[in-house]
């Protein structure tokens, strides 16, 4: 989907290409439940929820714009598998079913206490993690080290065409590390 479909604000939002790739390492089922930790304007929670006619998509955000633009967001594409869950993970989980995909597009720093109680509720979950930032990148690593698990990695960058008078430049957004494992296989 288009990143201009998405009403925006100033919010962070995961652009489309990133969106696709994470998405795929998702590997969803027709009847996955998914937590989308840090949702943002929703732009993850909304393609996974119309990949999944007979899933859930619980988007967990604790920014209040970003919760308000999902809502926004949610009624504009008519998605209603989606539960949007204002707070702050891992205690906004209490009370949801147990999932069977994450997606962490934000953690607030706490993505080792995400992941063990993620993995605690249901230890072959399938999981995908994004970051941009190197310190954040290393924290994620550290945590999965720490807890023995070995992911597959991938550093995607994606540049886009800019006119600049009778030229096309291409102009990079930010790298996006893609971090995934688990999932019945392991």
């Amino acid at each position: 989907m288009k990143d201009s479909l998405f009403i925006r604000g100033k919010v962070p939002m995961t652009k489309a290409e990133v969106r696709a790739v994470s998405i795929s390492k998702l590997e969803l089922t027709p009847d996955a439940v998914v937590y989308d930790v840090g949702a943002g304007t929703g732009s993850v929670t909304i393609e996974m929820a119309l990949q999944l006619p007979q899933g859930t998509v619980y988007a967990i955000e604790r920014n209040s714009d970003a919760v308000d633009l999902l809502h926004q967001n949610c009624e504009k594409f008519g998605v209603s598998n989606v539960k949007i869950v204002p707070g702050l993970a891992p205690e906004a989980f209490e009370g949801l079913s147990v999932a069977t995909h994450a997606f962490l597009g934000g953690t607030g720093g706490r993505v080792e206490e995400i992941l063990r109680q993620l993995l605690g509720k249901n230890p072959s979950m399938r999981i995908v993690i994004n970051v941009i930032a190197l310190e954040s990148l290393q924290a994620v690593c550290q945590a999965l080290k720490k807890m023995e698990i070995e992911p597959e990695i991938v550093c995607m960058q994606v540049s886009r065409a800019e006119k600049v008078g009778p030229y096309h430049l291409m102009k990079g957004e930010n790298p996006v590390y893609i971090l995934s494992f688990g999932g019945a296989e392991a």
